[in-house]
């Protein structure tokens, strides 16, 4: 049997930086061994042998037979691991069968031999020869046959004595390799098309052939051998069997080594992004259903969900600042959440505490975090100077994702998918993931209200999936060791040390929108409304900014409530509220679009209309329930919302619906006196005012539903 090992001493030779050379002397010293080398020219050379043996400058050039790493053929591991159970077994009894030519004994070792062995065939006394010859009539076959199972086990061992397999040619199908790659060609052309059939594949391809090679100089393949090819090219193409959008997504996978970002520590990457969600939601005006949007933000290192937004129809700019805003200061939890569900105040871990039943207050839905990275896709909402800015004042660098590369931010796909299939699948109002997943009509099962809908899924992200381990959260030195995100953020302030929390709560006006004006003796006007109240500078007094308005300051405005305005005095650096005008008039938070839409509304009535007779007359308008256009009907849900998109310091402590009322207005509680009447859900889409007016009788909610606004 060969051997891997090479003989170092006097006369090996050697290849030391392109040279041959050989070995002349070999020497101990107290700085290791040495060894005198001499190349062909007869000049000497002094190295340590440490160098010549582990250096890539030297390779021993070896006088013997012996296994080299680029000999033809596989390792034995590879070629035993092609085998099934019952080739092995073959494989083994082979090899005994070499074992007691060779030595006499099954196993190879006198220690280890059988009660008949050896047998008097195959004694050692015996010629080489006979022996074999003695095998060849034992098992039936030819002397041949058992000598070359020797030779292949004395140089391979057992995978010497494996079946030889050939490797599969890498197309079954006999083709032209012209015609291939035409196929290929046609098939990569439709990757942005709808889905083609096989057969105007095959057809344009032959057409193809023709026009570029002429007529009969590539041999066209018959119909099933066409067929067959394009079995196997979908393997390296996918186009028939797969969807066109999943097609689409394998073609535009890179051609080289995957990358990515690789997290250390929470915070230090906060992934945002926006779906439209497989649910229907309910309209509190108009009473019928509306699709929903969702927004979050994600720590990358421990996959918390730090920021939940849901809105009608779609994102704004500002919703997706207020996302960002709950990771400086979370949401409150819920009434009625579990304990392992809540976050204690300053968000550190309950396992961190020396003294847990002395922290107050309510808890927290997630814990705070300040963002060093923001990782967001192309969105306009995303791109936006609103929310860029916001990022550049509070420090966050932004990190773009590539175009239509979805596993950029794979973590929270993944979200929005255990999201769909743990959650929203089980609740009324489920269309599915695709309109060929749809049912018949799931908008007549819609029950749950925007802000419900939010406040389940807060709950359920803080109650399940925070708490659920993940198979992506693992700690290299603990690979067995699967953790949920909330036990990852308990290790990532273990491994880092520290978190970074906000500030200053102040940090909040920030996050709206500045609007520079310049202020007269009755206050600030913006978009015709006028605001004034406490801390406003005199007329008169230069402003110390340099604005794009002549003697500008800064207001900050929040499109989705126009009834205030917020400044800061420089001066003293405090912030103060100033209110609109007509603001006891709205009763309510009023948006920009409204307000807009209420004025044109006026107009067409009114020879001279005013902002509070426009006001007014939308809320009477939506009371009644007229509300029919998609504009319309998108500042009415915007306006129905029970939370404001981001939390203010000025404005109550919010929290949030619990399961235990969404459970309540489904009529599943058992401590509910009266529960609701199935009808009452019924009529609830009928737009006569006398039907809502007895839906309301029935039911406090929609009676002041906009007063609780």
């Amino acid at each position: 049997m060969s051997r891997a090992a090479a003989r170092v001493g006097v006369g090996t030779r050697f290849r030391y930086n392109g040279e041959s050379v050989e070995v002349v002397q070999m020497a101990a010293t107290t700085a290791g061994n040495e060894v005198v080398l001499q190349d062909g020219h007869g000049r000497l050379l002094r190295l340590s042998l440490k160098e010549l043996l582990f250096s890539d400058r030297a390779a021993v050039s070896p006088d013997g037979p012996g296994p080299s790493a680029d000999d033809e053929g596989e390792i034995a591991s590879v070629v035993l691991g092609q085998l099934d159970t019952e080739e092995k077994q073959k494989v083994l009894e082979r090899a005994g069968h070499v074992r007691e030519v060779l030595t006499g004994y099954r196993t190879g070792s006198r220690e280890l031999a059988a009660d008949d062995e050896p047998k008097a065939a195959y004694d050692t006394a015996v010629p080489m020869e006979a022996r074999k010859a003695a095998k060849a009539a034992e098992l039936g076959v030819t002397t041949r046959t058992i000598e070359r199972w020797v030779a292949g086990f004395l140089q391979h061992g057992e995978a010497g004595l494996a079946p030889r397999k050939t490797q599969s040619a890498r197309s079954q199908t006999s083709v032209d390799d012209r015609w291939v790659e035409t196929a290929v060609e046609v098939m990569v052309e439709h990757t942005d098309q709808s889905r083609p059939s096989r057969t105007m594949v095959i057809e344009r391809t032959r057409a193809r052939v023709i026009a570029r090679f002429g007529e009969g100089v590539v041999p066209q393949p018959s119909r099933a051998t066409a067929f067959r090819l394009l079995e196997e090219l979908e393997r390296r193409h996918p186009l028939f069997r797969l969807s066109t959008k999943r097609n689409r997504d394998i073609a535009g996978r890179p051609e080289g080594q995957y990358g990515k970002l690789r997290p250390t520590r929470p915070g230090e990457y906060l992934l945002m992004d926006s779906t439209r969600l497989d649910v229907f939601a309910f309209d509190p005006l108009t009473l019928k259903w509306v699709q929903a949007e969702l927004s979050v933000g994600m720590d990358w290192y421990t996959r918390c969900i730090t920021g939940i937004r849901l809105t009608p129809v779609s994102t704004k700019a500002v919703d997706v600042s207020a996302v960002l805003f709950q990771s400086f200061r979370p949401r409150p939890a819920g009434r009625n959440w579990s304990r392992h569900a809540v976050w204690p105040e300053h968000g550190i871990p309950r396992t961190v505490l020396v003294d847990i039943e002395g922290a107050t207050g309510p808890g927290l839905a997630s814990p705070p975090l300040v963002p060093e990275t923001l990782v967001v896709d192309h969105g306009k909402v995303y791109v936006s100077e609103h929310l860029t800015s916001v990022c550049r004042r509070m420090g966050i660098s932004i990190q773009p994702a590539r175009l239509r590369t979805g596993r950029d931010k794979g973590p929270v796909e993944r979200y929005f998918r255990t999201l769909r299939e743990g959650l929203l699948q089980v609740l009324p109002g489920y269309k599915g993931p695709d309109i060929h997943s749809r049912g018949e009509s799931p908008e007549d099962e819609a029950f749950f209200f925007l802000d419900e809908l939010e406040a389940i899924i807060r709950e359920w992200t803080a109650a399940v999936y925070h708490c659920r381990p993940h198979s992506s959260l693992v700690d290299p030195g603990l690979p067995g060791l699967r953790m949920s995100p909330a036990k990852m953020f308990e290790h990532g302030m273990a491994r880092a040390g520290y978190i970074e929390a906000p500030r200053d709560r102040d940090l909040a006006f920030e996050f709206l929108q500045t609007k520079w004006r310049t202020v007269q003796h009755y206050g600030v006007e913006i978009g015709r409304r006028r605001y004034s109240g406490p801390g406003l500078p005199e007329p008169g007094i230069r402003s110390p900014y340099d604005s794009p308005v002549k003697n500008g300051w800064p207001f900050q405005v929040d499109p989705d409530d126009i009834t205030k305005i917020y400044f800061r005095n420089p001066t003293i650096r405090e912030w103060h509220t100033l209110t609109w005008e007509h603001a006891p008039s709205a009763e309510m938070p009023l948006s920009e679009d409204a307000l807009t839409f209420a004025r044109q509304l006026a107009a067409s009535k009114y020879r001279f209309p005013d902002d509070r007779l426009a006001v007014a007359d939308l809320l009477q308008r939506w009371n009644l329930g007229l509300g029919t256009t998609i504009a319309e009907r998108r500042m009415a849900l915007r306006l129905s919302r029970e939370q404001a998109a981001i939390e203010l310091p000025e404005s109550e402590t919010e929290t949030v619906v619990s399961l235990p009322s969404v459970r309540k207005a489904l009529g599943q509680d058992e401590e509910i006196a009266e529960p609701q009447e199935p009808e009452a859900v019924t009529e609830a889409g009928d737009d006569d005012e006398a039907d809502l007016d007895d839906l309301a009788e029935e039911n406090d909610f929609y009676a002041d539903a906009l007063e609780d606004v």
